[in-house]
């Protein structure tokens, strides 16, 4: 069998979900501050990027180890994991090492970090550590599994939003600002509907695999309905912070250009064909490029805020 690479066994195209958070609250922090401090920002970035490939890595995992991957034929770009260990069952022993060496990475990071930043934030950093290092593996491994007993979606949005944003945000010196509290929906909202559409499209193994998302949970409907709450919540809460921050933020509508060029065409196939997986995956593979568009769009921006704030 071919040998895949290391950017597909840690999921690569997906570390946006991490990046976009980090440089986010990085770069609003550095706009609070009036100052960037390079070294935080390349240390929550290490952080962060150690953990997310741990997490791609330990889902794959223990997906193909408890079936759910087994006996998903609908395996995309967007859902339905990796797939590598399925077509290559001896190198669980790499992939176990790859997500150990994100976690160790990340543990040095915050080590760094807690050197970095004032006795205050050392709670901030270690509680946001642990807590992100339980999530990456017992997101789909025993005993926990909480995406297998309901919890994954509130996970994924409190993991690539408010965590995110958060350590981000103190690794510039900055804790729960206002304008930093007001940043956090978004991401982890994001990151959410790429969650579902997979979980639509996924539904079958999911449920022959007894992980009990939303969608096996609730059916395709129902998901598709909270899809497109999900995707409404992210223009809402992009209004509120161009209306809410100071100075010029009225550049934030820019990131809502994805929702207005490629939303329309998302949500018209996802709520149509909620139930047909060959459909959703044509409407799985737009919600990735909102996504990816999405982050992209507000990273610049931020770049721009602290430029010209």
């Amino acid at each position: 069998m071919k040998n895949p690479g290391f950017l597909k066994m840690i999921r690569a195209p997906f570390l946006s979900s991490i990046i976009a958070p980090v440089f986010a609250g990085s770069f609003l922090a550095a706009s609070i501050n009036g100052y960037l401090d390079i070294t935080g920002f390349i240390l929550v970035t290490i952080t962060g990027t150690g953990l997310h490939i741990a997490t791609n890595v330990y889902n794959d995992i223990y997906d193909t180890l408890q079936g759910t991957d087994k006996v998903n034929v609908h395996r995309n770009e967007a859902s339905g994991g990796s797939g590598v260990l399925l077509e290559n069952p001896a190198l669980i022993g790499n992939m176990f090492l790859i997500a150990r060496i994100g976690l160790v990475v990340a543990f040095t990071g915050t080590v760094l970090l807690t050197f970095l930043r004032d006795p205050y934030f050392w709670s901030y950093l270690w509680g946001l550590f642990l807590l992100s290092a339980f999530f990456s593996k017992y997101y789909t491994a025993p005993p926990f599994k909480l995406a297998y007993r309901g919890f994954g979606e509130i996970s994924v949005w409190f993991a690539f939003g408010p965590m995110a944003i958060l350590i981000a945000a103190v690794g510039q010196g900055i804790g729960f600002h206002p304008q930093i509290l007001m940043l956090m929906p978004a991401t982890g909202l994001s990151t959410s509907s790429i969650l579902l559409v997979g979980q639509m499209i996924d539904i079958d193994a999911d449920r022959e695999g007894g992980k009990h998302g939303v969608a096996s949970r609730m059916g395709t409907g129902f998901t598709s309905g909270l899809y497109l709450f999900v995707q409404i919540a992210i223009i809402f809460n992009i209004l509120l912070i161009s209306y809410f921050y100071p100075g010029t933020s009225w550049i934030f509508l820019f990131v809502l250009l994805p929702y207005l060029f490629l939303f329309p065409g998302a949500a018209r196939i996802i709520t149509t064909f909620h139930n047909d997986p060959g459909h959703l995956k044509r409407g799985a593979k737009l919600t990735v490029l909102i996504h990816l568009a999405f982050s992209l769009l507000l990273i610049v921006t931020l770049i721009l805020y602290v430029l010209i704030t």
